[in-house]
């Protein structure tokens, strides 16, 4: 992990924390009455296979056509930002405030969806070794952020990640191949996800799914 310059020992130590965290299979969501911040560890847990992801034919056709110009860490700010600006948000200011920061030490990202300059859907997560956590996405344009999700799984496994974590199963991503896991199985591949030594590429492109 890049060292958190210009960060006390206290709020470093606060990021080791939390990525100690991730690493253990916990993750973080806000209250959104009073704002409160909790650790969950669902079981069962929620999976994106990354070797059976599923695109359906439409979505495929879309991605095919170009009609979004894709990004991937152009505007991680923003995107946390969109994705928090919700009548009942999980997203409290602290927890944008921790992203935020993890992703200035390279540990979480985002991908973009733009149309004629306007950014018009995309997502977050956090990243550790060969695991990615996805945390939360949006669109203004219909099937946006749908589209930013299939580069991002075209990314990851260029990049040889191992696992994809949705944290809980819905319909939205049951069409792409979701499934459940036991708590204990998705422990065991997230340590072995976690070990790997997995980079993000501080150099991607607007490539090809």
């Amino acid at each position: 992990m890049k060292k958190p310059a210009g960060r006390s020992p206290g709020e470093e130590r606060l990021l080791l924390q939390v990525l100690a965290a991730y690493r253990q299979g916990y993750f973080p969501m806000a209250d959104p009455e009073d704002g409160r911040i909790y650790w969950y560890a669902p079981d069962p847990r929620a999976i994106l296979p990354l070797d059976r992801f599923h695109v359906p034919r439409n979505l495929a056709r879309l991605v095919r056509r170009g009609v979004f110009q894709v990004t991937f860490d152009r505007a991680f700010d923003d995107v946390v930002a969109v994705c928090a600006d919700r009548p009942q948000t999980w997203i409290a200011p602290a927890l944008a405030d921790m992203y935020r920061a993890l992703h200035r030490l390279g540990h979480a990202h985002s991908v973009e969806c733009w149309q004629e300059g306007r950014l018009v859907g995309g997502l977050f997560g956090v990243c550790i070794g060969g695991a990615f956590f996805g945390e939360s996405m949006f669109h203004r344009v219909s099937e946006a952020s749908k589209v930013a999700l299939v580069h991002l799984v075209a990314h990851l496994r260029r990049q040889g990640f191992r696992l994809l974590d949705i944290q809980f199963l819905t319909p939205h991503f049951h069409q792409f191949g979701a499934e459940e896991i036991s708590r204990a199985d998705f422990e065991q591949r997230l340590a072995e996800a976690v070990a790997l030594p997995v980079r993000w590429a501080s150099d991607v492109r607007n490539l090809e799914p």
